[in-house]
């Protein structure tokens, strides 16, 4: 069957064999220097939130995106989350990848979302720090111990081998120990410690990766060359920002855009403004895009503490499919679907 033609679906297994094939961290910072070179197109995402059967908050994203690199990928990811879903033992987040032909604009392929989704977020965080780190970190702090943690930190041990003490902190017990049980045999020393402010102290980086609703980590819990990689909505208190010396985002467009997120409020509430703009006194400016200092745009930090912010780029999860339906299409993995 010509592969233009095809309609295909990769099971998460699927993805996952394929996954095993491609090198993410690769992936995300190409398609970051893409976007910089304003060789992406990255529609507002469309949003949709209830209360699911028993009370709780629920929410549906719908996120378009076109890379044109050496060869063009467009498609949507639709990624829904429950809250509950912790407590009913499934993971808090999951979804599905269209992929499109970019030639006749059909659909060519469906692809479980939940391990796109999650190691794009992850790549991405690493291919930050590696363009912002000051130097190579020994020590991590990761915050929030669910699948999210678990691909950061298989990526961050690829990827950055100097990284040898990773400290973890759950508010839920039990979750913390039980990815140091995962973790066993990796080669890293592991601490689940009882705290977050346990786990910030004394770490190089620092990832937070939980569902919490609002900010509770200090300006004075970090080393002050630390690199923190914020990739949940509200783990920081406003003061880390301002106390920061710079502060980065993936995209500030779709940033300025969210009043959800935690430098949403802040442009809102005039404490925060974009890279182009001059801050007034008491406001602290964005410093630039992640693709800015893979470019060379903007030089390293030389040191002091650094925020990431990334918003998460639908550009990202589907660079990241296309390369796994290349690699499924070589393996023969998949099932052909009929029109």
């Amino acid at each position: 069957m010509n592969s233009a033609a095809e309609f295909l679906y990769l099971t998460a297994a699927d993805v996952s064999t394929a996954m095993a094939e491609v090198d993410p961290v690769a992936v995300a910072e190409r398609t970051l220097l893409l976007h910089a070179e304003r060789r992406t197109e990255l529609p507002e995402e469309a949003y949709l939130g209830w209360q699911d059967d028993d009370g709780g908050p629920a929410r549906s994203l719908a996120m378009h995106g076109l890379v044109a690199g050496e060869t063009r990928a467009a498609g949507v990811k639709v990624i829904n989350a429950s809250l509950g879903n912790l407590d009913r033992g499934l993971p808090r987040a999951d979804g599905l990848v269209l992929l499109f032909d970019t030639r006749t604009a059909r659909p060519i392929a469906m692809m479980d979302g939940g391990l796109i989704s999650a190691t794009r977020t992850a790549a991405v965080s690493v291919a930050a720090v590696k363009a912002l780190s000051p130097a190579f970190p020994a020590s991590a702090a990761m915050i929030g111990c669910g699948r999210q943690a678990s691909v950061h930190l298989e990526l961050l041990r690829r990827t950055l081998p100097s990284i040898s003490l990773v400290r973890l902190y759950d508010q839920k017990p039990g979750r913390a120990e039980n990815l140091a049980s995962d973790l066993d045999g990796t080669g890293l020393q592991i601490e689940p410690v009882e705290s977050a402010e346990a786990a910030v102290r004394g770490a190089d980086l620092v990832v937070t990766a939980t569902t919490v609703t609002e900010g509770y980590l200090k300006p004075d819990w970090f080393m002050p060359d630390a690199v923190i990689v914020h990739v949940s909505l509200d783990d920081l208190l406003p003061d880390v920002v301002h106390a920061a010396t710079t502060v980065v985002v993936d995209d500030w467009t779709l940033v300025a855009a969210d009043h959800r997120r935690l430098l949403g409020r802040m442009l809102r509430d005039g404490s925060l403004c974009g890279p182009a703009e001059r801050p007034g006194a008491a406001v602290r400016r964005v410093d630039g895009e992640i693709g800015d200092y893979l470019a060379g745009r903007i030089a390293r930090p030389p040191g002091g503490l650094t925020v990431i912010n990334p918003f998460g780029m639908a550009i990202q999860d589907i660079a990241l499919a296309d390369q796994v339906l290349a690699c499924a299409r070589v393996r023969g993995l998949g099932m052909a679907l009929p029109r």
